[in-house]
C-alpha cells in the first residue's frame, strides 16, 4: 500500500525520539485530493490527535497513521529521505493523489467536470482566474461560470473559445458547444479590465 524506504523510517525515528512523548507518530493525508491541487499533509500525531479511523502502517520504532478518507489516494505512495550535504530532501511521491480521468464509459458531466478541474483551471489559476461547470445540457452545451481574475476580464471571450471550448471538443466527445453564463459587469477583480482589452 505505502512505501516508506529505510532512509525515511530513519528520519521519522529521530525526530519523533527528540520529541520523547509516548505513543508519538506520524500522520499522512491527502489535501484537496483527486483535484489539480491536491498535496500531502504530513504531521506529528500523538494518540490523542487520532479521529480513530486511520490506517495505521508499523515502522520500527513508531506508527505512520492514515487518514481514512485519503486511503485510495495515497495507495501506492512512497516516501523517501535524501541525505544530502546540506542536510537532507524529504519525498513523498502519491500517483494517485490527483485522482484518475473517468473511464470513456463515464457520464459527459463527469468527464467535463475532471477536464475543468484537472486541465482548464490550474491554466487559469495563472490569472487569478477559474471557471466553475454550472450545467451541462441533454444536447452536449457547457455553460460555465468565471470566477476570480476571469470575472469581468476583457479577455474572458478569447479564453472561452479559444482555450476552454477548444480543449472541451478535443478531449471531451459529446462536447458541442461552450457557453458562458456570467455577468461580467459584476467582476470585482479582473486580470484585464473590459475597457482596457
Amino acid at each position: 500500500m505505502i512505501n516508506i524506504s529505510e532512509s525515511a523510517q530513519n528520519h521519522f525515528r529521530k525526530l519523533i525520539e527528540r520529541e520523547a512523548l509516548p505513543g508519538l507518530g506520524v500522520r499522512l493525508a491527502a489535501v484537496h485530493p483527486g483535484t489539480a491541487r491536491a498535496d500531502v499533509r504530513l504531521e506529528f500525531a500523538e494518540p490523542a490527535d487520532l479521529q480513530g479511523d486511520e490506517w495505521a502502517v508499523d515502522c520500527e520504532g513508531f506508527t505512520l497513521w492514515l487518514d481514512a478518507a485519503s486511503v485510495s489516494y495515497l495507495d501506492g505512495a512512497e516516501i523517501d529521505y535524501e541525505t544530502r550535504t546540506t542536510g537532507g530532501q524529504l519525498q513523498i511521491r502519491a500517483p494517485k493523489i490527483k485522482g484518475q480521468a473517468p473511464a470513456d464509459s463515464a457520464s459527459l458531466v463527469e468527464r467535463v467536470h475532471w477536464i475543468v478541474e484537472n486541465e482548464i483551471n490550474p491554466q487559469l489559476a495563472a490569472h487569478r482566474g477559474n471557471v466553475a461547470v454550472q450545467e451541462v445540457t441533454a444536447d452536449g452545451v457547457v455553460v460555465l461560470r468565471f470566477g476570480g481574475g476571469c470575472h469581468g476580464c476583457g479577455m474572458a471571450d478569447v479564453t472561452l473559445k479559444q482555450g476552454i471550448e477548444k480543449t472541451l471538443l478535443e478531449k471531451v466527445p459529446g462536447v458541442t458547444a461552450v457557453r458562458d453564463a456570467t455577468d461580467h459587469d459584476t467582476g470585482a477583480a479582473p486580470y484585464i479590465p473590459r475597457d482596457a482589452a
